[in-house]
């Protein structure tokens, strides 16, 4: 399959309360998963951005999706430059550090308690990666992580974490694609073996990134979905992550898209485009939308 389509959240709590997606009969995790592996291919697991995954967990998803059902897994908070509660590690690890320390730092951090943390999210991931279903790690930068030589440190650093898995990276702070800086940051990808992450979000600020459709791996390349809401971007007090994420793409905007998809296609084997609208069902219908436009290009070509 050249396109995967999906979301990238499939229990958002605005998206179960509204009740549109799944059935009523639906109720458990793993009807959930069920279901959603019927009408999508592909899914990112957001949980483990804000704690380290489960082994335990990641091994119930393949066995309750198909074995050509992939994931996308984004990289624990704390990799990618995000100050990190201290409740939000492990409790054993949060032992050792200071009682007075409420919030973190990856470039603090002792690094025993790095590796450490590493281990355990390789760990995580483990079951997925045997299966053949963890596409990527995604690693999706915060915006204090700039183009400098601290940020190019950290995106190497987790890059070499990764060995031979395959990650895709996505930048937060325009530093890192804005005009002349464009090119070295796609050619340290490709040295990394990253792949890079074609964003669609508002413009305009310094904490979203220009649609650069690129790829930097040859086997896989990234798009992920944010949608346009300008307004809401930045604006403080918005509840949970789905606040800011309110958008439906329109059929014109979905034509745009698909035609940059398809000539991704030519420079990548494979493009996994996932949609971030997580409030209530928009991602479910963007993305639906989205991969029919998909469709009614295909027999149209």
């Amino acid at each position: 399959m050249t396109v995967r389509v999906g979301t990238s959240s499939w229990t958002d709590p605005t998206l179960l309360a509204c009740g549109r997606f799944y059935p009523p009969s639906v109720r458990s995790a793993e009807d959930r998963l069920r279901f959603y592996a019927s009408r999508f291919p592909l899914v990112e697991v957001d949980s483990s951005y804000y704690r380290l995954p489960s082994a335990r967990i990641a091994h119930l998803w393949t066995q309750r999706t198909p074995a050509d059902f992939v994931f996308h897994l984004k990289a624990f908070r704390l990799f990618t430059g995000h100050l990190t509660p201290v409740d939000a590690l492990p409790a054993d690890l949060a032992t050792e550090l200071d009682p007075a320390i409420r919030v973190v730092d990856y470039a603090t951090l002792p690094g025993d308690l790095r590796d450490e943390l590493w281990s355990r999210f390789l760990q995580g991931v483990e079951p997925l990666r045997q299966s053949g279903q963890l596409a990527a790690v995604h690693f999706q930068y915060a915006p204090r992580v700039r183009n400098d030589t601290a940020g190019r440190a950290l995106v190497r650093e987790c890059a070499q974490r990764m060995d031979e898995q395959a990650h895709a990276v996505e930048f937060r702070h325009r530093s890192w694609l804005d005009g002349r800086a464009r090119p070295g940051t796609l050619d340290m990808l490709r040295e990394l073996g990253a792949a890079h992450t074609v964003v669609d979000s508002p413009g305009g600020h310094v904490n979203s990134v220009p649609a650069v459709w690129a790829a930097t791996r040859d086997d896989l390349a990234v798009v992920r979905l944010h949608g346009r809401n300008h307004a809401a971007w930045n604006r403080r007090g918005i509840a949970a992550s789905s606040g800011r994420f309110i958008y439906e793409y329109t059929p014109a905007e979905l034509e745009q898209i698909a035609e940059m998809v398809r000539r991704l296609t030519q420079a990548a084997a494979r493009v996994h485009v996932l949609f971030n609208t997580n409030f209530e069902d928009q991602g479910m219908r963007n993305a639906a939308a989205f991969d029919a436009t998909l469709g009614r290009r295909r027999q149209t070509a």
